[in-house]
């Protein structure tokens, strides 16, 4: 078994779909014709988005909805980047919020950000080792 995606549920998929483009340089893969469901594809990875109103339809799981308002929900992306500063600049030019400017961990390059929907985003560019 292989992990085949990630599906953030989110109040507009057309307004985080164009956000993750503009700030990550994710490729759009495809959109339902309904808004409610969106895909982007980086090197091997899709990242899904569902509309907060089709959740509902799909189970009985309650769930809160992710806003810049709340606390960032209990999950991050990590975007591997080959420069953290210039990746960084691009997600806040974009609209990312800064959570921690870049600086240097024993890892690596990192910096994090909450994107359109508050969801945390790290931007790392790991050291060899």
């Amino acid at each position: 078994m292989k992990l085949g995606y990630t599906v953030l549920f989110v109040e507009s998929v057309h307004e985080t779909m164009t956000f993750y483009e503009q700030a990550f340089g994710f490729e759009r893969k495809m959109i339902l014709e309904s808004g409610e469901y969106g895909e982007l594809q980086n090197g091997d990875t899709t990242l899904a988005f569902t509309a907060n109103s089709a959740v509902n339809t799909l189970s009985d799981v309650t769930f809160e909805p992710a806003a810049l308002h709340k606390a960032a929900p209990p999950i991050e992306l990590g975007m591997v980047s080959e420069s953290v500063e210039a990746d960084f600049a691009r997600a806040v030019a974009a609209g990312a919020v800064v959570v921690k400017p870049p600086e240097t961990r024993s890892w690596g390059r990192v910096a994090w950000v909450r994107d359109n929907n508050g969801f945390l985003v790290e931007i790392v560019s790991h050291t060899a080792g």
